[in-house]
């Protein structure tokens, strides 16, 4: 196979997470956060992070998202800024731009938008 620099956010357990949107809840508004977070509903609005974030399978973003690592599971309507990796899966989907260090497309995954990778 490959070997993906910064994918390490895919071993992170469920407790590492300090916040989950869970999939009963639709949130509104703007969420910062500082440290690994995690949206298994629905949420709209914008996100700003300095952490990492994962979207995970059947979770619904409509959101303009900057973070440090972004791994996508689920929906995403929005843009994509990250300061090292967008990893969106074989379950993921995106609809918007990318600008990232890395950005890994896997086979099954759906992404419509322009993707722009910086140093």
């Amino acid at each position: 196979m490959f070997d993906v620099k910064d994918t390490d956010i895919f071993d992170l357990e469920e407790e590492a997470f300090d916040t989950v949107v869970e999939t009963d809840i639709l949130f509104t508004g703007s969420i910062r956060f500082a440290k690994p977070f995690m949206i298994r509903g629905k949420v709209k609005g914008s996100i700003d992070a300095t952490s990492d974030l994962v979207i995970d399978s059947g979770a619904v973003v409509d959101a303009d998202i900057k973070a440090n690592r972004v791994l996508v599971r689920g929906s995403v309507k929005g843009n994509i800024t990250a300061k090292k990796i967008v990893f969106v899966t074989a379950s993921g989907s995106l609809d918007g731009d990318i600008i990232s260090e890395q950005v890994v497309l896997e086979p099954g995954s759906t992404f419509t938008g322009r993707c722009t990778m910086v140093k």
